[in-house]
């Protein structure tokens, strides 16, 4: 069994759409527990119009994208990709809650459902610049 699969996956478009395939069942994965964190629904927030979620939504998913593409360029196999992902995808959230931490004069989630879309801003861009520095570290 596990030849037939070494095989498969030498088919060059078989290995892109095995990759692809899993990157965005783990993206579905990983947004859904991300959303666990914040204290709203972002897809009922960005049904609303709420240009703040879409923006710290937005950095979400290109973070764990870009954390992704650092996975596949970096590891042969397919299950090493998904781990060093998921590893990358659990420091981003660190980050965001040590975002939060470091601004206790208010609450992140609170100012991104309020639509603050100068907080929906940063969001999105420690979510991208710190996917890169995540991504340089994988292996």
């Amino acid at each position: 069994m596990n030849n037939q699969i070494d095989e498969l996956m030498s088919n060059p478009y078989v290995e892109a759409f095995a990759f692809f395939s899993v990157a965005v069942l783990a993206l579905t994965v990983f947004l859904t527990l991300w959303n666990m964190v914040t204290h709203y629904d972002d897809w009922v927030e960005i049904k609303k119009g709420n240009l703040a979620v879409a923006l710290a939504t937005g950095g979400k998913i290109f973070g764990i994208c870009n954390i992704f593409r650092f996975s596949i360029a970096n590891n042969d196999k397919l299950l090493d990709s998904v781990i060093w992902s998921a590893y990358g995808f659990v420091l981003l959230v660190v980050a965001y809650l040590i975002f939060s931490l470091l601004t206790p004069s208010f609450k992140i989630s609170e100012e991104l459902k309020n639509d603050n879309r100068a907080i929906g801003f940063i969001s999105c861009i420690i979510s991208i610049g710190l996917s890169y520095v995540i991504g340089a570290s994988i292996n």
